[in-house]
């Protein structure tokens, strides 16, 4: 594993609990451009749209999909837990953060940064769909397929990986790497990295 160019500062002081970059930044931007172009089409006839971002994984992935969407469009953040310290989801799903405005009548566009087993999705989709909106749908910028435990449909993939722990662009563990560029898979050493 090396960093390349610019991202040698940034990588430095975790590269050594990186395991592979398994997606390269550049990569990412590309597949974020093309997400936003299949929601400007999708969405072309509202005024209603509403993103739903999930902290905090999701939030660089937000920003920068924002930044092609050419649509109408609010945003809002929901805060979820179902991972705590852990590299496996618990399944234990609990609202940190709701949502600040009424929903009613919305087109609700979720925004996750991963889905693994399906369940935090699941439980969310549902609770925002009693709430009355015009439509729900998922965008997630990976997707973990085989890990799937529930039959979730996901309106928007940015890239489906193989059952790896993933950190960078907004994935973190303990809290550490978000920063990092691209998506990298965190090695078996990754301990150290959390102090």
């Amino acid at each position: 594993f090396c960093c390349r160019g610019l991202k040698e500062t940034m990588c430095q002081p975790y590269e050594r609990y990186l395991q592979e970059i398994l997606i390269d930044s550049e990569s990412l931007q590309q597949r974020v451009i093309e997400l936003a172009g299949m929601i400007n089409k999708d969405y072309a006839e509202t005024r209603k749209l509403l993103l739903v971002c999930i902290l905090k994984g999701g939030v660089i992935f937000l920003a920068d999909l924002v930044r092609h969407l050419t649509v109408p469009h609010s945003i809002d953040f929901m805060a979820i837990s179902s991972y705590g310290n852990a590299t496996v989801s618990s399944g234990v799903v609990a609202i940190l953060k709701d949502l600040e405005r009424d929903i009613t009548g919305r087109h609700i566009l979720i925004v996750e940064d991963i889905i693994d087993t399906g369940h935090t999705l699941a439980y969310l989709t549902e609770n925002l769909r009693l709430r009355a909106p015009a439509s729900v749908r998922i965008c997630t910028l990976l997707s973990k397929p085989s890990r799937r435990k529930v039959d979730l449909k996901i309106d928007y993939i940015g890239f489906e990986i193989p059952n790896e722990f993933v950190v960078g662009y907004g994935l973190d563990y303990d809290g550490k790497y978000r920063n990092l560029p691209d998506v990298s898979i965190l090695g078996d050493d990754c301990q150290g990295g959390s102090k």
